[in-house]
């Protein structure tokens, strides 16, 4: 084996001084600096223009010189652009200005933050790749795969790229913290991105950046940081915001280009006509296509129901009293929402709800929904203690079967085996038990359930008569799959949904005679 490498020479810092390009006569600011090191040193790391130097657009440029040459300082800075725009190969050309550039603190550290270990690994990997693709800055830093670390070796400069799943943001003290997506997180707060903010205490002059496209609504974190500083501008905070007018068509070449700066250069114009050729024949592609394309603040995945839509069949339920009505029975866990939505022969919606008495006050901040307003005006039942009491939801259902004339009563298996005991005891016949049907929860038995019950809201058939807390679920129900095997999609709803679910295996156990109307697609042709 040779002998190895001096390192000792080949770890010797970048120094960015004056030269003709950028200055002939006065010292380069460091703003400049930065973006004489990102086109001096960095590669384009994929895409058309791999291995070619980095040119950065005006709108790039801009934001590095207001960050670093802002006279009040900067402790913030913030883009908001639309995907494919080159923000990870800025992110990764920025966080090497401060490892091995001009940017660079001894024995300080860096980490970029992202809510998925995915998204963290991609931040890496441009990194990397640009290290190994440049023979100046691949004998300056260290390159740790398993750990996803580089190490700065002229300055002993660590990165460490980092998940909100990983949990590992504690005991770290980052110069520059770097966030990628951060539009992702929902909700004004979270403790991954506070756990990195905190960190940062250590150093009089910390620098977070955040680079993602547009949050889904005003209430997330990255919207309330951007609204903050347009209500009341702090002069150490730098934000840049491209996206649409929220009123704009989809087909207008100069809402693209407002949310794509890039666009014609690495953000590919053909890419951009295909998608919105997609939003414009599939409406369900359409919040996406706003959301990702043009930068605005709508919900990436369409509601299950349109507002319009839902308030269409607003109209009061009315007595159903001895009607034959159908049921679902959505049973919480001991502590959530138990939900019970029955729908008469008529089209009446009659809807029940339960939550723990205990700590409402406290549950109703955290959902952001006025459960305890809802439980003083009657459409939510509070049983006494921590957990849902079943006792009370029995003595409840067996009122509902002597008031109307139920024919079966849709149920997802979990926590029957709880409530059964309770509902023997409030008097329930084996005849009576035999309606409560099981009623998966999967593709194979919600598809024809929702597909019936789209039908039935298109057609105005149904009468819910407005009820707040079945509203609040109508509003969080999302659905995933396409029309040929579809289910709700409880793993990212942003709030309780059990209503709907409830009202989907009520229609679910009708049966399919008692549709008034022909198929959904017999509705889409008549428009």
């Amino acid at each position: 084996m040779g002998s190895s490498p001096r390192k000792a020479k080949a770890a010797k810092p970048i120094e960015i001084d004056t030269d003709e390009k950028y200055c002939t006569k006065k010292p380069l600011t460091r703003g400049e600096k930065v973006c004489a090191f990102v086109e001096r040193y960095c590669l384009a790391p994929e895409g058309d223009h791999i291995g070619k130097p980095i040119r950065l657009e005006p709108f790039q440029r801009r934001f590095i010189l207001e960050i670093y040459d802002n006279p009040f300082g900067t402790h913030s800075a913030y883009l908001s652009i639309a995907r494919k725009n080159g923000k990870t190969a800025l992110i990764g050309a920025i966080l090497l200005a401060h490892l091995v550039g001009p940017e660079a603190v001894r024995n300080s550290q860096i980490i970029s933050g992202a809510q998925s270990k995915e998204q963290a690994a991609v931040v890496f990997e441009l990194a990397r790749k640009m290290i190994e693709m440049s023979e100046v800055l691949s004998k300056l830093v260290r390159v740790q795969p398993s750990g996803k670390r580089l190490i700065g070796l002229a300055r002993n400069v660590l990165y460490k790229a980092l998940s909100a799943e990983g949990k590992t943001a504690h005991g770290l003290s980052p110069i520059l913290a770097i966030l990628d997506e951060v539009g992702q997180i929902i909700g004004p707060t979270d403790k991954f991105v506070s756990a990195i903010t905190s960190a940062q205490g250590a150093y009089s002059n910390p620098l977070l950046i955040a680079i993602s496209t547009q949050a889904p609504t005003d209430a997330d974190l990255f919207s309330t940081w951007i609204d903050a500083q347009a209500s009341a501008p702090d002069p150490r905070v730098v934000c840049h915001v491209y996206a649409a007018p929220a009123d704009c068509q989809l087909d207008d070449p100069t809402a693209w280009a407002a949310a794509n700066p890039a666009l014609g250069i690495f953000r590919s114009l053909e890419d951009v006509r295909k998608q919105c050729k997609q939003a414009m024949d599939m409406p369900a592609n359409e919040s996406e296509f706003r959301n990702l394309i043009l930068n605005q603040r709508v919900e990436a995945v369409s509601p299950f129901v349109a507002r319009s839509t839902w308030e269409s069949n607003n109209g009061a339920p009315g007595d159903a009293a001895g009607m034959k009505v159908w049921a679902g029975l959505d049973l919480s866990s001991v502590n959530d929402l138990t939900a019970l939505v029955g729908v008469d022969e008529s089209g009446g919606v009659h809807s029940a709800f339960w939550v723990p008495k205990h700590g409402l006050a406290e549950k109703s901040r955290k959902d952001k929904v006025p459960y305890d307003l809802w439980e003083k005006q009657g459409f939510l039942n509070a049983t006494p203690g921590k957990a849902i009491e079943y006792e009370f939801v029995a003595e409840y259902l067996r009122g509902f079967f002597d008031r109307f004339d139920v024919q079966a009563i849709g149920f997802d298996r979990y926590n029957m085996k709880f409530l059964k005991p309770w509902l023997v005891k409030a008097g329930f016949s084996e005849a009576e038990l035999e309606r409560f049907v099981e009623f998966g929860q999967g593709t194979a038995s919600m598809t024809p359930a929702l597909r019936d019950l789209e039908v039935r809201l298109l057609n105005a058939q149904l009468r819910h008569g407005s009820h707040p807390v079945l509203n609040m679920c109508c509003a969080n129900a999302k659905v995933v799959g396409d029309s040929g095997a579809r289910k709700f999609d409880k793993r990212t709803a942003r709030g309780r949904i059990d209503g709907m679910v409830a009202l989907a295996m009520a229609v679910g156990v009708m049966p399919q005679a008692e549709t008034k109307s022909g198929s959904l697609d017999d509705y889409l042709l008549d428009q």
